[in-house]
């Protein structure tokens, strides 16, 4: 598994089909984040705006490598073990963007609640937009491996898909992502800091249910 790791990172980065994402994600918190905001506040920007990157990373990962070699993997180690290690790529480049990108934010916000009357202790901060970017890490990824191939093949279906489905994980009642960003809003408001356990248990749940369906498809359905 560490060889198929390690052979799906180095697709990915000589590709460099991982540029358009991230300058997203950065143009994103340029124009979402500004200094001197309370911090709770950019932190939950900063892990929304993740969510719809992370299942865009998945997409560039499953797309990115010719069948021919797809079809090498596959016989070599099971066509759901390479599709896993995929996937496993494109999470692992969303959780480092959020977690590069969220010191610095919280670095450049203001350590308030958000009528900036209450300090907000900054290593708390940074542990809850941490928590939170993961949440919304491993939801895009669930999204992302539920909206391109195996289960959607023509891009005219699975782009619009994979927005809509982005955009309901960040809003509806219930999710985690929408757990995990109401309570830092709410912890903005009350100067509090949030430890979004319950919503990142949640999240690995179904991330790892969408992650095994997405893996069984790909052992029925060829390239």
């Amino acid at each position: 598994m560490t060889a198929l790791l390690r052979y799906q990172t180095a697709l990915l980065i000589r590709s460099q089909r991982w540029l358009p994402p991230f300058v997203l994600y950065a143009a994103f918190l340029a124009i979402g984040v500004q200094s001197g905001q309370p911090v709770l506040d950019s932190l939950g920007y900063t892990a929304a705006a993740l969510l719809p990157v992370a299942a865009w990373l998945v997409r560039v990962c499953a797309s990115g490598e010719p069948p021919a070699a797809r079809a090498c993997a596959a016989a070599a180690v099971g066509p759901a073990r390479a599709h896993l290690a995929c996937l496993a790529v494109a999470l692992g480049a969303a959780v480092v963007l959020g977690a590069t990108a969220t010191p610095v934010v919280t670095a450049i916000s203001d350590p308030t609640s958000a009528d900036h009357h209450r300090r907000v202790p900054w290593a708390a901060a940074v542990g809850a937009g941490l928590l939170a970017t993961l949440v919304c890490a491993l939801l895009g990824t669930a999204v992302g491996a539920l909206t391109t191939w195996p289960l959607l093949r023509s891009p005219g279906r699975a782009v619009p898909a994979m927005l809509l489905a982005a955009l309901l994980a960040l809003v509806l009642t219930g999710s985690p992502a929408h757990a995990a960003l109401t309570g830092l809003i709410t912890g903005s408001r009350t100067g509090t800091v949030p430890v979004p356990l319950l919503p990142l248990t949640g999240a690995v749940l179904l991330t790892a249910g969408a992650l095994a369906v997405a893996c069984a498809l790909t052992s029925r359905r060829s390239p």
